[in-house]
């Protein structure tokens, strides 16, 4: 929540955008998606575009939860931050 606070009103719709794609994952996808964005937090932004692009990447997730992840990945990420709540209303 005090992530949320500081965000700019376009990173603000951004995320909510971003989690309106995470929610037409099937549970199981939405779940690995969440945990890869858990794991990138202790990452710069160089090092998630990285991993992002990396060939494990493109074998474990689709185009559309790459795209979901990198849009994450851009926005601050603060220690037990995922999409699994989605952002405030």
């Amino acid at each position: 929540m005090e992530t949320w606070e500081h965000l700019t009103s376009d990173q603000k719709e951004r995320a909510r955008q971003l989690f309106n794609q995470f929610k037409q994952l099937s549970p199981d996808r939405r779940q690995a998606v969440n945990r890869a964005i858990r794991d990138m937090r202790g990452l710069t932004p160089d090092q998630r575009d990285q991993l992002i692009n990396s060939d494990q990447y493109a074998h474990t997730f689709s185009l559309q939860e790459r795209v979901i992840l990198s849009g994450a990945a851009h926005l601050p990420l603060a220690p037990g931050d995922g999409l699994q709540s989605g952002p405030p209303e």
